[in-house]
């Protein structure tokens, strides 16, 4: 974990309620896809916790939706602004276990850990596949940055207006000869691919935080194996270890 500061250099809709907002800053203590950052807002108690998108050398991009009155004034701030940034938080996806094909898939907000998921495994050499689960046409985003990356793309929306009509795991179903899964998204999500996927995988986690370290124990959860702090022993964790 590292605390800096961080400038905004850009901040800007990708739909009605889902932005896009780089950061410059210090990117060495993010070690794995999958982590997340923890943003203090000025006026607001807790640090508010997103996963990221994709990083480099100088820069960190985050898809945040807004949901609350802190993502709400996130959303307002303009390119300049300096933020006080937690990095490197959260454990991240072991990319060893992949297998040569792994499928990723992302619902919502879980979509943006995918990115630089699907950018490392092919770095590895992988070849994998992704999908991208949405309510509506209207809140899609991020498909054609996925495209771009040559991989292939499987969109589902719940009323069909984009992509196969009805829920990642009907297009999960119709999937063969994946080695693995990593996802992100809603928990009732989480739990429906357990149920039907066909191999083990890795899942990320969504929890309220207090300090989003490890120390206020405040998003603990059970697991087959004890106590976990999703902050901290997660969000990512097994197929195999959780308790439903």
């Amino acid at each position: 974990m590292k605390q800096s500061i961080y400038t905004i250099k850009i901040n800007q809709h990708l739909t009605d309620q889902v932005l896009k907002m780089v950061l410059a800053g210090d990117t060495s203590a993010i070690t794995a896809p999958g982590q997340f950052i923890n943003i203090k807002l000025d006026g607001f108690f807790l640090r508010r916790p997103i996963s990221v998108c994709d990083y480099d050398e100088k820069t960190i991009t985050i898809l945040y939706k807004i949901v609350g009155k802190g993502t709400e004034y996130l959303s307002t701030l303009p390119a300049g602004k300096t933020l006080d940034i937690l990095t490197g938080l959260g454990n991240g996806y072991d990319t060893a276990k992949s297998g040569q094909k792994p499928l990723l898939i992302g619902g919502g907000v879980g979509v943006p850990p995918m990115y630089r998921l699907a950018k490392d495994l092919l770095a590895e050499g992988k070849k994998p596949s992704v999908i991208l689960g949405f309510n509506t046409k209207e809140e899609a985003f991020y498909i054609e940055e996925f495209k771009a990356l040559g991989i292939p793309v499987h969109v589902a929306t719940a009323d069909g207006s984009l992509g196969t009509k009805g829920f990642v795991t009907d297009v999960v179903k119709t999937m063969e000869n994946y080695t693995y899964f990593y996802t992100c998204g809603p928990e009732p999500m989480l739990k429906a691919l357990s149920d039907v996927t066909v191999t083990s995988g890795q899942l990320s986690f969504e929890e309220r935080m207090g300090c989003g370290f490890g120390a206020c124990m405040g998003c603990s959860c059970e697991t087959k194996y004890g106590t976990k702090r999703i902050c901290k022993d997660g969000p990512v964790l097994e197929k195999e270890e959780i308790k439903w």
